[in-house]
């Protein structure tokens, strides 16, 4: 792993290559993509199959393409909190520290995020990461001010806060100790067991009603999921996480995202039991969502890892988006409409009410405790007068 820095700490993001490289996301090279990191052993689930981090598939290139390097961006961002009116999105808050996300989802719709940097939402996404090194202190600042109204902050909505380069970079953890101290709630979701290591402010956190986790699996077959999410923790280790989470008194549910037909859809019941088995008490699910790039990225990994249901899979995914590949609509972008859409419906709420899952509402975070520092204050030249 490599980092850059950019001179200008004013600037939004370091200025883009003059050439983006392109790609086509986890699909052609995905035994090659990246060289062996230098980072503390962390236990991601892969290394009892010898691909993990340090692993041969992490050392050899078996496409003949060339090695690609992650390379970290310090950004310093000018604000960190972004707002959003979106009606079907639970949250009105959320915090990312980072761009891009090293997992290498193929699915994921933030990689058209990339584009905006001039840079490819393929290759690019996964590999080039940009990281708000001022945003714990950008946090910090704007809960302090005299004008903030506080409410229930959402981290790692676009990219996972707990992704790889979060073992070195480690903002999201002072992002964690600034939400800690001032006892502001928040609610996280991630695929990464990375999570586990900020137990220690997490579970006070819990026990006062500010924290709260959703772990994302998206299929338990390990084959499915390493081409699929080639860099996030095996679907064993996750469900791990959500026991560990459990165990240590944080409210936690599954987030099944996406919902791809054919390739996860036959295991979502599965899921919801292994996960109610592990002791999530929450549940939710999300249509596979194709915007923008990300509808050739996915058909191209579609038609590289199941060509021989690659066409089914896609008239399946037209019939839930009234005929497109995609539908940005708010009441259709996360769940579908039709016939197909009513019967996925249908079975998650079926296996839903079974489990007893969503019986216990965690959705209201305490906000009474919140302690708005009067260290820092929006125009601190003012103290001399």
């Amino acid at each position: 792993m490599t980092h850059s820095h950019h001179p200008d700490p004013d600037t939004w993001y370091p200025v883009a290559p003059p050439t983006a490289r392109k790609g086509r996301g986890a699909v052609t090279n995905l035994q090659g993509r990246y060289e062996v990191d230098q980072r503390e052993a962390f236990d991601d689930g892969w290394q009892q199959t010898g691909e993990g981090e340090g692993g041969q598939a992490d050392q050899a290139d078996q496409s003949g393409e060339p090695r690609l390097r992650t390379e970290v961006f310090e950004e310093r961002a000018k604000s960190i909190l972004t707002r959003n009116q979106s009606p079907d999105i639970p949250f009105n808050v959320s915090l990312n520290p980072y761009r891009g996300c090293e997992h290498g989802c193929i699915y994921c719709f933030a990689r058209p995020t990339h584009s905006y940097l001039g840079l490819s939402p393929g290759l690019d996404f996964e590999s080039r990461i940009y990281a708000k090194v001022n945003a714990a202190e950008l946090l910090a600042r704007e809960i302090a001010k005299p004008s903030y109204e506080p409410e229930p902050i959402a981290l790692g909505v676009n990219t996972d806060a707990w992704q790889p380069v979060e073992r070195d970079m480690r903002i999201t953890r002072r992002v964690v100790e600034v939400l800690a101290e001032r006892q502001h709630p928040f609610a996280a979701i991630t695929k990464s067991s990375l999570i586990e290591r900020d137990l220690d402010l997490l579970a006070p956190m819990a026990a006062r009603k500010q924290f709260m986790a959703a772990i994302t699996i998206t299929t338990l077959d390990a084959d499915i999921a390493r081409s699929l999410e080639p860099r996030a923790a095996t679907p064993a280790r996750r469900l791990r996480t959500i026991r560990t989470l459990a165990e240590a008194g944080v409210p936690v549910g599954v987030s099944i995202a996406p919902v791809i037909p054919f390739v996860t859809e036959p295991d979502m019941e599965r899921v919801l039991e292994a996960c109610a088995e592990a002791g999530a008490t929450s549940a939710s699910y999300i249509v596979l969502r194709l915007p923008w790039e990300v509808a050739p990225l996915f058909q191209d990994w579609l038609a590289a890892h199941f060509p021989q249901r690659a066409e089914r899979v896609m008239s399946r995914v037209r019939d839930m988006r009234g005929g497109k590949d995609y539908e940005s609509a708010f009441s259709q972008r996360m769940k579908g409409t039709g016939l197909w859409a009513d019967l996925l419906k249908q079975r998650f709420h079926n296996a839903v009410r079974r489990l007893g899952l969503n019986e216990r509402r965690h959705g209201i975070l305490d906000m009474s405790a919140f302690v708005q520092s009067k260290t820092v204050r929006e125009k601190p030249q003012l103290d001399l007068f």
